[in-house]
């Protein structure tokens, strides 16, 4: 594990800098530049480091970001994702341009696309028209002829009940943001669906007090959602709560903080993602581990192999681990 030391001289930034950048603290005046800098370095340093296996190069490749620059420092779980892509190009010798903008891309200039989020259906059609050589990160729309790598969510969620029901929690709360479906426009995010089917499942839907699904994904978000929960139920807060990200649970540990409300005595929380600021929040922040380097790197071998001339698509569902930290019992 890199310390926050280690951070701070690659950094050129002071260790309470580091702090409080990765604590997401909304009081410092640093730049978007020093803030992201210090996130990327956080998450290169608990990346894995590979030989490099080609100098020569081989193609060019676009990975094309979802969300903006500025939403990627919100939520760095895409962050992660891109730095294991873009090392794992190099593995290969492929040539990379990150890009934030779809209209920026240009077909004759690439020989692949590396699609990062939850894309439209709209902006799929658009990849498509650019290029046949598609692998998506987060779009799950059982695309036929394009690869794809997805999360196992609805064991990630299973085990986070279960672990609070072994723990004697049966009032068990969750906060998440809304996500609809591009088809229907149902509430889709897989999380909160696998926690509403569970929880009825194990006989525990009706004696849980808070399911707050709304706003977005980052850290003002779970604080506000939190706040409101202990606002309205009071005694009657749950014991314990799963969050559908981890800058959320941020969110949620600082409004408990403000209340006076212990973690994880009086409530228990736990993440997703474990993106590497969990570690340095306090308390540590219980997690479900998400590999995102891993993700990263996987996608970028499928779309090599497109390149390469694979026809058929392929798409991988990822396993994951619950990390037990500080904010859990």
């Amino acid at each position: 594990m890199a310390t926050m030391t280690d951070i701070a001289k690659i950094a050129g930034v002071s260790i309470a800098t580091v702090s409080r950048v990765l604590n997401y603290d909304e009081t410092l005046s640093a730049s978007e530049e020093t803030r992201r800098k210090i996130f990327e370095i956080a998450e290169s340093l608990d990346y894995t480091k590979h030989k490099q296996k080609s100098t020569k190069k081989v193609g060019k490749i676009a990975i094309v970001q979802w969300n903006t620059e500025e939403e990627e420092l919100n939520d760095i779980y895409y962050m992660s994702i891109r730095i294991g892509a873009e090392n794992r190009a190099r593995d290969h010798g492929i040539e990379i341009s990150t890009l934030y903008e779809l209209g920026k891309i240009t077909s004759s200039a690439i020989d692949g696309i590396l699609a990062i989020g939850k894309f439209t259906w709209q902006q799929v059609e658009q990849l498509q028209a650019i290029h046949s050589n598609i692998c998506f990160v987060d779009t799950d729309y059982r695309l036929n002829k394009y690869d794809s790598v997805v999360i196992d969510f609805r064991q990630s969620t299973r085990d986070v009940i279960d672990y609070f029901v072994q723990g004697g929690h049966m009032n068990i709360g969750f906060i998440g943001a809304e996500e609809r479906s591009e088809i229907d426009g149902n509430m889709n995010d897989p999380r909160s669906v696998s926690y509403v089917a569970y929880m009825r499942e194990r006989e525990l839907y009706e004696k849980q007090n808070m399911f707050v699904v709304g706003g977005r994904f980052d850290v003002p978000s779970g604080y506000e959602q939190m706040k409101q929960a202990i606002q309205q139920l009071g005694d009657d807060l749950p014991t314990a709560f799963f969050v559908a990200n981890d800058p959320m649970a941020i969110g949620c540990l600082r409004a408990l903080a403000e209340h006076n409300i212990a973690v994880p005595e009086r409530v228990s929380i736990v993440g997703f993602n474990d993106i590497s600021v969990s570690q340095y929040v306090s308390p540590a922040l219980s997690t479900i581990r998400v590999y995102t380097e891993f993700m990263g790197e996987e996608r970028m071998d499928m779309l090599y192999e497109r390149m390469n001339g694979r026809k058929i698509a392929k798409r991988t569902i990822l396993e994951t681990d619950l990390i037990i930290r500080e904010s859990s019992k």
